[in-house]
């Protein structure tokens, strides 16, 4: 009865009730089920999830994750090379028990949950909601709006992993690391080595986890990770050697070419540009480290003042423009992005369509930019990006726009605040605002 109880308590934080439950759990397993009638119909699905199985596959007999570009366990429709970590072979074990498309379909089935649980953390974690936005119905809503996004509906085509490892780090630094409990935060850090372990990009979030104070969840985080690489040196020396000695540093064709304009990063636009220049990469990195700068301004600024989801949101942004290889899919912290510009919208609503259109700009232009598939209609592959107009670079690098243009939009907001404050003289009759307190 306790653990019923508890259940019941969960649903009704998520989503209200059991019957809006049904309704959240109805996306996922229209995914699984999919997955499992693909497989009786000797069907192809989740090209990425059937390279990680065949990771996982590859780990429990011996094959060499590295050797060679392709996987003994690969399908035919899927063969492409392993580039994650030996580590994250670790966690792709259980796919080794299913079928392919079965494994794509639990994959599904865990990534649109994990997107739902960062829907409402995020709004559960956000200062201020207005009255409008009820977060357990809201999660149900958005819960559904996102699937419209090509980040989110291509990380689940693919059999990605990108919306799991969003709710992991989300988890980690907007639940666990920063718990007034110290029974709770203890535990920081761990959920974030993992994601590093299975992926590199989320170093960045360790990096986060210092500029916000919490150190002790940093070294574990590392900790973590360093633990994980030292089980898999037991597991397989050669793999963990030849991951970190050629494979990381010398192999850098198993990822895929970096001018693709499927790649949103610096160095991806940089390597467009200047048509593939030897120095492109240093110049990506030299770019990247000026805007380092006033990222890390940024994350400090907002944690201090409260805002713990936007401090957030600007380390994942940054490491998604400055990491040398950033595909469409894994710009998924838009979903959390979405959510913070529709609820600093005002409240109430303005009167009329029009007003809360112009209202909503902010919102509406990420949500039009992420729908839109606009980087699908743009001339890509085979070389192509290389003979971009001028023009062209504005569509075909709207993923970055995105970023880039929220925060020179705050930093212009702060300076006209700073400046509005210096020119207006100080009210000695007003009280003061307490620290940490958000206006």
């Amino acid at each position: 009865m306790r653990a019923a109880g508890r259940i019941t308590a969960a649903v009704e934080w998520f989503v209200g009730s059991w019957r809006a439950m049904w309704i959240v759990l109805a996306v996922p397993a229209a995914f699984l089920i999919t997955g499992i009638v693909v497989w009786l119909a000797h069907g192809r699905m989740g090209v990425d999830s059937a390279v990680y199985r065949a990771g996982g596959i590859a780990l429990l007999t011996g094959e060499p994750l590295y050797d060679k570009m392709t996987l003994l366990a690969e399908p035919w429709w899927a063969q492409l090379p392993f580039t994650y970590a030996p580590s994250a072979a670790l966690f792709f074990v259980p796919l080794a028990l299913v079928p392919v498309t079965v494994g794509w379909g639990l994959l599904s089935f865990v990534s649109v949950l994990s997107m739902s649980l960062v829907i409402r953390i995020t709004l559960d974690k956000l200062p201020k909601l207005p009255s409008w936005l009820e977060p357990r119905k809201a999660t149900v809503w958005f819960s559904i709006l996102m699937l419209g996004m090509e980040p989110v509906w291509r990380t689940l085509f693919l059999g990605q992993i990108n919306l799991i490892l969003l709710l992991i780090v989300v988890l980690d630094v907007l639940v666990i690391s920063t718990s007034a409990n110290p029974k709770v935060a203890r535990w920081g850090g761990i959920l974030v080595g993992i994601a590093f372990a299975i992926k590199l990009t989320p170093l960045i979030f360790v990096a986060h986890l210092v500029l916000i104070g919490r150190y002790a969840s940093a070294l574990r985080a590392f900790a973590t990770f360093l633990a994980l690489q030292a089980l898999m040196f037991a597991i397989s020396a050669s793999d963990t050697v030849k991951y970190w000695t050629v494979t990381i540093v010398g192999d850098p064709g198993r990822i895929g070419p970096v001018y693709w304009n499927g790649n949103q990063s610096l160095t991806g636009l940089v390597n467009r540009i200047t048509l593939l220049d030897p120095s492109s990469t240093k110049i990506a990195i030299v770019i990247g480290a000026v805007l380092a700068i006033p990222a890390m301004l940024l994350v400090r600024r907002f944690h201090r003042h409260g805002r713990a989801v936007t401090a957030l949101l600007v380390s994942a942004f940054f490491g998604l423009l400055f990491s040398p290889i950033t595909w469409t899919h894994h710009y998924v912290w838009v979903v959390p992005l979405l959510i913070m510009l529709i609820a600093r919208m005002p409240d109430p609503l303005p009167q009329g369509t029009w007003r809360i259109a112009r209202a909503a700009v902010a919102p509406l232009t990420v949500f039009a930019v992420f729908v839109s598939c606009v980087l699908l209609w743009m001339r890509g592959g085979h070389g192509k990006e290389l003979l971009w107009h001028w023009w062209e670079f504005i569509p075909g690098s709207a993923y970055m726009i995105v970023p880039v243009g929220a925060g020179i939009a705050i930093a212009i907001r702060v300076l006209r605040r700073r400046m509005r404050a210096r020119s207006q003289p100080a009210d000695p009759e007003q009280p003061k605002v307490a620290a940490g307190q958000t206006t």
